[in-house]
């Protein structure tokens, strides 16, 4: 008997790494729309046959062309998810409640109120929970509930889910008219066993030359040696050479600075003389090899290989967030660092995706 195939659609989607982890739980992922023209390149190059459109849903006017698109194509709409920015609540960032992009998951509102997909999954900072007492989440449920969607949010913990990054995100899951409560997974994996930097990434080239020089590296290059583990087994699966793999060579001051910095240590650890030069409490972060990474952010240049004088790569980056080999990150550099950066994991896309289809008809 043929599986059926739930369509997902993806607003804010980025480079599309929520969408991802559904596509890979086996759902039909149709659509993906963000304003970012080089997230959506790598979007539509990464979704089967998923179409990517680039509209500004500060103006809800737009909602009007994602709804044209569903019924010209005559697709009925099973799940709507997306991860729309909300700068205001994030601790990483001033925290500004009347932030204007606070107002983007109304676009989500409005959309699922004009579609009516049986589910809603919106991801987001933890934030949303925690500052003011939890007003922004306080405001997506109600809004969400004034059309019929009752929104259960949670923070979930990437390494409990088995994936090698200390990454705290709030999901919410809502599902439309029905009586029953979206319960979330459990986590799989216990702190002992979280899978570690050196787990994730062991096996990628190093670009060091024997006498240490850090190298960029070419387009395409050869692992280095047969997957180690499960998760480097996984990630590797469709994958036979390393693409986005381009080292960022310091300068000299820089890679002093970090030679100086233990693994799991930050500019805390330098000599007296140079701490002073560093405010900001994340420089000069290095990872550690036998825990899981730190959230990896859009900026990179604060944190360093638990082994290489350098900045993680973006596939580096990419296999820490459980994006696998075989996902191409297009647009220059910095654009795909920062598509890296903001997209939700999609392994743990994936978890929720997973049990979402318990709920669906």
């Amino acid at each position: 008997m043929k599986e059926t195939k739930f369509t997902c659609l993806d607003l804010f989607s980025g480079a599309g790494g929520l969408s991802r982890g559904f596509y890979d739980a086996g759902y039909d992922v149709v659509l993906g729309v963000d304003f970012d023209e080089a997230a959506l390149e790598t979007f539509k190059a990464n979704h089967g046959n998923a179409e990517a459109m680039k509209l500004d849903l500060f103006d809800h006017a737009n909602i009007d062309v994602i709804v044209n698109f569903l019924e010209e194509k005559d697709i009925k709409l099973d799940v709507l998810v997306g991860g729309p920015p909300c700068q205001g609540f994030s601790i990483a960032g001033p925290r500004n409640m009347d932030d204007k992009r606070n107002s983007l998951y109304t676009a989500m509102v409005k959309l699922a109120d004009r579609v009516k997909p049986q589910a809603v999954v919106l991801e987001n900072v933890p934030g949303m929970l925690q500052t003011n007492g939890g007003i922004g989440a306080k405001r997506v449920v109600e809004d969400f509930a004034k059309i019929g969607y009752k929104m259960i949010p949670k923070l979930l913990y990437a390494p409990d889910y088995g994936l090698p990054q200390m990454r705290k995100r709030v999901f919410f899951v809502g599902l439309r008219g029905k009586e029953k409560e979206f319960i979330f997974p459990a986590g799989t994996v216990d702190k002992e066993h979280y899978i570690t930097c050196e787990e994730a990434i062991g096996d990628l080239p190093s670009l060091q030359t024997e006498n240490g020089e850090i190298i960029y590296g070419e387009e395409e290059q050869e692992y280095i040696t047969e997957p180690l583990n499960p998760y480097q087994k996984k990630m590797r699966k469709n994958s036979k050479v390393v693409r986005n793999h381009i080292g960022s060579i310091p300068i000299e001051k820089t890679k002093k600075m970090i030679s100086m910095v233990p693994e799991g240590k930050n500019y805390k650890s330098l000599p007296e003389e140079y701490r002073g030069l560093y405010k900001y409490h994340e420089a000069l972060t290095r990872y550690h090899s036998k825990k899981p990474s730190n959230t990896i952010n859009t900026g990179h240049r604060s944190h360093f290989h638990y082994k290489w004088n350098r900045i993680p790569t973006v596939r580096e980056s990419a296999r820490l967030q459980s994006f696998p080999d075989d996902f191409i990150f297009y647009g220059n550099k910095s654009q795909q660092y920062r598509q890296v950066g903001n997209a939700v994991p999609p392994m743990l896309g994936e978890v929720v995706a997973k049990e979402l289809k318990k709920y669906l008809d």
